[in-house]
């Protein structure tokens, strides 16, 4: 690309937040050029939702807000300028029929997120931006605290009133996301926050976890717990959060959609403190009281005296867990009802309804689905998505400290960031020509 070229818009990154802050920029008619240093535009998008693409999540603003833990205040005018049903009409206006399923999340009918890739891609290509694939980016061209465009690897400029940069975090990196926008927002006056690792696996060397007694058991729709205590702050153990959903456990500690929601506050806790002593509690029987589990544990002991207690928990948990929680409370699993104590009882009860796990951390931040931290927000107009610090200059989705649950959540944020900084850069331009 020659280097007198100029765009009104400039944006850099084409995952779900580029493509649309490049498809709403040339919507309000301003000349855009979408670069992307891969060969692929969408590459993330195209793995999202297991490959099925959860294009948006359908529930009201007020729980969508409960639903981002990184900054959600700061999203609260993104989201309402653009917001999940305007998500539906955009996908729909594409041709792609969308469907509800569980927790309010929405996928193509096809259930395939490369019908959604080649749907917006095709967007941006008939509204006609200006395309380049392959093009890494080396630096921002900024003067006087002015954007006047970037710079790429191999020397050559592009011109902009505007620059848009939509770079990502640092998780899932061989879909382009590592960390590009970083130093190019920090040369500009921007402040980093540090990047950690959120919507990812939790780990623990509990020796039920070690020797995999547990790994491979997955459960429904269980409450799990965060448990925090500062060792050096000598702080009363605090519950951080309580998340419902589906739980795995791994080899490594713990999967699925309740933990990678915890994952937030460990990690979180963690940076604050690395001493913080963290533990989740699980409560596999969310549906069924303690009381009425005790009570089957006492009619138990009265028709059925010398029935195994492991037997009977079987019926509630599968048999694996089980024979755990008797491990861990020093009991057989052939003793039988009729020589169960009281306080034996309650405390099967307990392990039930708040057994506990040890968590040491979580998995890097590159195995992760979603980077915490980046650029500051405090340092970016909600309202714009523009640059405090620089003119011209705009963020969208998750190369800012923004992220949220997975769920549809995070293509949300990034679509509804994505369109506000590209409206906003072409009215910018518009208004600066």
């Amino acid at each position: 690309m020659p280097q007198e070229t100029e765009f009104d818009v400039a944006v850099v990154g084409g995952g779900p937040a580029g493509l649309m802050a490049a498809i709403a920029a040339r919507t309000q008619g301003a000349s855009t050029v979408l670069i992307e240093k891969g060969e692929k535009l969408g590459r993330k998008l195209g793995i999202s939702g297991g490959g099925r693409c959860n294009v948006t999540n359908i529930k009201p603003l007020p729980e969508l807000m409960e639903n981002i833990p990184g900054n959600p205040r700061f999203l609260r005018s993104a989201l309402t300028q653009f917001g999940n049903r305007d998500i539906i009409s955009f996908v729909e206006g594409l041709g792609i029929k969308v469907k509800e399923e569980d927790h309010g999340r929405v996928f193509p009918v096809s259930d395939s997120a490369a019908t959604v890739v080649r749907a917006v891609v095709s967007e941006v290509y008939s509204r006609g931006v200006v395309v380049m694939k392959n093009a890494p980016v080396q630096r921002l061209i900024i003067r006087n605290q002015t954007v006047k465009g970037l710079e790429l690897r191999d020397g050559s400029q592009i011109g902009a009133r505007s620059v848009i940069v939509a770079t990502g975090g640092c998780s899932v990196p061989q879909t382009g996301s590592t960390g590009d926008g970083y130093p190019w927002a920090q040369a500009a006056g921007h402040t980093l926050v540090r990047p950690y690792p959120t919507a990812v696996p939790l780990t623990s060397s509990e020796p039920f976890i070690c020797n995999r007694s547990l790994q491979g058991l997955s459960f429904h729709d269980v409450d799990v717990s965060v448990w925090a205590q500062g060792y050096q702050t000598n702080i009363r153990e605090k519950c951080l959060t309580t998340e419902t959903g589906d739980l795995l456990f791994t080899h490594l500690g713990l999967s699925g959609p309740a933990a990678l929601r915890c994952s937030h506050y460990v990690s979180t806790s963690l940076l604050t403190n690395p001493d913080t002593a963290i533990r989740v509690t699980i409560d596999f029987l969310p549906e069924v009281s303690r009381v009425r589990l005790e009570k089957a544990v006492e009619q138990g002991r009265k028709t059925s005296p010398r029935r195994f207690v492991g037997k009977l928990l079987s019926d509630y948990l599968p048999y694996r867990l089980v024979q755990v929680i008797l491990q861990q409370l020093h009991l057989p699993v052939d003793l039988q009802l009729a020589n169960l104590s009281n306080q034996q009882m309650n405390a099967i009860a307990d392990m039930c309804k708040r057994f506990s796990v040890a968590i040491t951390g979580t998995l890097p931040l590159a195995q992760a689905t979603v980077t915490g931290g980046g650029i500051s927000v405090k340092e970016i107009h909600p309202s714009t998505m523009a640059s405090k610090l620089c003119v011209g200059l705009y963020f969208a989705g998750e190369v800012m400290d923004v992220h949220a649950h997975t769920g549809g959540y995070n293509i949300t944020v990034a679509f509804s960031t994505g369109h506000l900084a590209g409206t906003s850069a072409a009215a910018f331009t518009a208004a600066n020509s």
